[in-house]
């Protein structure tokens, strides 16, 4: 028997959502005996790849590498989950959509820089003119809310997706 190809992906966020996938603690190494993980902040992957059985995304979409990077994701991914309050709602990455673009850039490179103010033009990626979660540039399969979302809930949605089944998260969680 095969094992199902899994990967995770990190965009615009603080990485709270791949501590609480670590802190499956021992339940990893039940899920490892059943997937690959393909791609991850964990592995040495460099090239998201081909037919990937489930990808977790963490984080929403607030630059041009992210639009990129989701997009293509999504045309390598049988089913796509949207991995915490970033990506499912944009939540802090969209704290900054109030301002637009050059105000940020101006008091994070400016005005508070205290060694050689300016803005970089090199090696960054455009910033959209607002972030946003996933669901508004590509489908999502499942949701799972929370900042970070437990470590349960995601062995919980793991578990049933290989098993073939939709998780239903309504009596495990509140969101709001």
């Amino acid at each position: 028997m095969s094992k199902a190809k899994l990967a995770t992906v990190w965009l615009d966020g603080c990485s709270g959502c791949h501590m609480s996938i670590l802190d499956m603690d021992e339940r990893l190494i039940e899920l490892a005996q059943q997937v690959d993980v393909v791609c991850s902040p964990y592995v040495d992957t460099k090239v998201f790849p081909d037919e990937v059985d489930v990808t977790l995304v963490e984080g929403g979409v607030a630059n041009e590498e992210d639009l990129k990077k989701i997009r293509k994701i999504r045309a390598r991914t049988k089913c796509l989950v949207a991995l915490g309050d970033c990506a499912v709602t944009g939540n802090i990455s969209t704290m900054r959509n109030p301002f637009g673009v050059e105000a940020v850039f101006r008091r994070a490179y400016i005005e508070n820089a205290s060694l050689q103010p300016g803005e970089p033009h090199e090696d960054l990626p455009a910033l959209l003119p607002q972030a946003r979660p996933v669901h508004e540039f590509v489908p999502v399969d499942v949701f799972i809310p929370g900042c970070p979302p437990s470590a349960e809930i995601i062995h919980f949605v793991l578990s049933e997706l290989l098993q073939g089944r939709k998780p239903d998260l309504s009596a495990r969680l509140k969101f709001g």
